[in-house]
């Protein structure tokens, strides 16, 4: 009979082994998951921000179009340099190539 015990208790080894192994997976899967999760909301939170940022500028381009001013050539000339790199005919252009 003590033949018998021994088998069960080696069954009963592997049982529990395997459960705990399927908690401690469990486990780290809901960690990682919250982590992910919390990951997100971050982000959601600073894509908020930058609509925010976006509308508030657009409501100010609303405001200058309907306010029936013509367009600022100061705005125009930024645009232009800024976003396009353009320069007035003869101007020199300097380009810091030490990145600073």
């Amino acid at each position: 009979m003590k033949v018998l015990k021994t088998k069960k208790q080696k069954k009963s080894f592997l049982l529990r082994f395997a459960i705990f192994s399927f908690a401690a997976y469990i486990t780290v899967a809901l960690i990682n998951q919250q982590i992910q999760i919390s990951e997100k909301k971050r982000q959601l939170e600073e894509l908020k921000q930058q609509i925010q940022i976006q509308e508030i500028k657009n409501e100010d381009l609303k405001h200058s179009l309907a306010s029936g001013d013509t367009v600022d050539e100061e705005y125009i000339e930024r645009v232009a340099r800024e976003g396009l790199d353009y320069a007035k005919p003869g101007e020199r252009v300097f380009v810091n190539i030490a990145g600073n």
